[in-house]
């Protein structure tokens, strides 16, 4: 049922792949995007506010999308709209954490476009019961929940494993990430099921910020955490 996308270009960020999706603790997801062109001299601010004008004249016929369970019909008109506060911005509608709905416009950690969200963010609305608003992609409450849907595959989160390296000193995290399955995945969907672990059981943000180096590990390492107990790790480092 979730509704993801982005407003301009085709690369980005990287943390997800067009045609991944997840569920259990998150919805599963797809992409789409809308070219458009980013103004000459953009003011963050005027845009945010354009934006949230335009979100709830908008928010009749979202609300009818998703009681039909057809979120797909606003696809079009959401990509539009994010596209207009930065065309290379990405989104997502998916199921809240405290909300029922959750509305995510994320700049995957670009400080480019850093600017763009925090303006989007001051100026939304507050959460409510029916919806929620992130700046960035926030984390599941338990990543051993989520399914990985690749291709053919069916993923499970709980079978991963992390050899974690800590550098106290700058408070980063070096990371290596296994699942069994990696050896059998095609390049790009190996590389997105070494980020999309992290991502869920961390969020966007804090693991851009606290994880330095990203691999992923042709074996098991013998001393592998799992997603919550590298959670609790970089909580600790955080602390």
């Amino acid at each position: 049922m979730p509704v993801s996308g982005r407003g301009g270009r085709a690369g980005g960020g990287g943390r997800r792949d067009p045609g991944d999706s997840v569920s259990g603790g998150r919805l599963a997801r797809w992409f789409g995007k809308r070219q458009a062109e980013a103004p000459a001299s953009p003011d963050p601010r005027a845009l945010a506010e354009q934006f949230w004008c335009d979100w709830q004249a908008m928010l009749p016929e979202i609300a009818t999308a998703l009681g039909e369970g057809e979120p797909q019909l606003v696809e079009n008109q959401l990509c539009e709209l994010v596209a207009a506060l930065h065309p290379d911005l990405h989104f997502s509608l998916e199921r809240g954490i405290r909300a029922i709905y959750a509305f995510v416009v994320s700049g995957q950690e670009d400080p480019a476009l850093r600017a763009f969200t925090d303006e989007w963010k001051a100026l939304a609305p507050p959460d409510t019961p029916l919806w929620e608003f992130h700046d960035s992609v926030p984390a599941v409450p338990d990543p051993t929940e989520v399914t990985v849907n690749l291709g053919p595959h069916r993923i499970g989160l709980a079978d991963v494993r992390v050899h974690a390296q800590v550098d106290e000193a700058h408070g980063v995290v070096d990371v290596a990430v296994y699942h069994p399955v990696l050896a059998d995945l095609a390049p790009e969907a190996r590389t997105a099921l070494t980020f999309l672990p992290l991502d869920a059981t961390l969020g966007e943000r804090m693991a851009g910020e606290r994880l330095r180096r990203v691999e992923t590990a042709a074996s098991a390492p013998t001393d592998g955490i799992d997603l919550l107990e590298l959670r609790e790790l970089i909580h600790r480092l955080a602390r």
